[in-house]
């Protein structure tokens, strides 16, 4: 079954120096029959105003990841971590036991755009870690490239979990293909553009489960340029 979840169904949070939409239920907004998706509990597609972003906080069990689209974030957490990431760039921060980190747009007139990834650990307590790794637009273009995985393979950003995250960057009229893996569930997410999934038209902001199929999946590029992810994930009810 593939079922759409429209760009509109996203819960909302705006204040004066941040856009965010939420595909599943997060901080004010919640959906009791929409707490994630297997592992997966958050996709918030943010956008930080020049000089905005998060003060210094909290997080523990969880797996995080950034996936930075346009402008720049400037990320320092308690590991002693201090980096300003860019576009092609993806964040992996195990929060294990507690971690504190604050994440703010460095620029005085830029706006920063990113996806932000909450997945679930294996098993709670890991001791808290960061790492970053950078992917060329030439390394994602018109192709599906596996960027986090719990294997850590291909070169990909390793997670404590059996969970795997694929990017691209189609341009108009190039078409790729995903097979789909025997009893998993997979979840795709248009960051940026719009792409025909199946005969479906998606536009950056929506996103498309997809439970019990089998064969693979046609992805057509309809913006000059689009980006995508596809995630792999455990077969639960949830």
């Amino acid at each position: 079954m593939y079922k759409l979840m429209a760009r509109e169904e996203r819960g909302k949070t705006v204040t004066d120096w941040l856009k965010s939409a939420h595909s599943f239920s997060f901080a004010q907004y919640f959906n009791p029959f929409n707490m994630g998706f297997s592992d997966l509990r958050v996709i918030n597609d943010d956008v930080i105003a020049p000089s905005g972003g998060f003060e210094t906080h909290s997080h523990a069990n969880m797996e995080i990841i950034t996936i930075i689209l346009d402008g720049a974030l400037e990320h320092k957490d308690s590991t002693g971590e201090s980096k300003i990431l860019t576009p092609g760039q993806i964040q992996v921060m195990c929060a294990g036991t507690g971690m504190l980190h604050s994440e703010f747009n460095p620029s005085p007139i830029n706006n920063t755009h990113l996806l932000q990834i909450w997945i679930l650990p294996n098993k709670k307590n890991y001791t808290p870690s960061y790492q970053t790794k950078t992917f060329s637009k030439e390394r994602l273009l018109n192709k599906i490239r596996l960027v986090v995985s719990g294997s850590g393979k291909d070169g990909s950003a390793k997670i404590h979990q059996d969970a795997e995250i694929y990017q691209s960057i189609l341009e108009a009229d190039k078409t790729v293909y995903f097979s789909i893996p025997e009893n998993r569930k997979l979840w795709l997410q248009v960051a940026t553009g719009a792409i025909e999934v199946n005969s479906n038209i998606l536009e950056a902001g929506d996103g498309m489960s997809v439970v019990g199929e089998t064969g693979e999946i046609e992805i057509n590029g309809v913006d000059m340029e689009s980006n995508f992810v596809i995630f792999n994930l455990r077969n639960l009810r949830i």
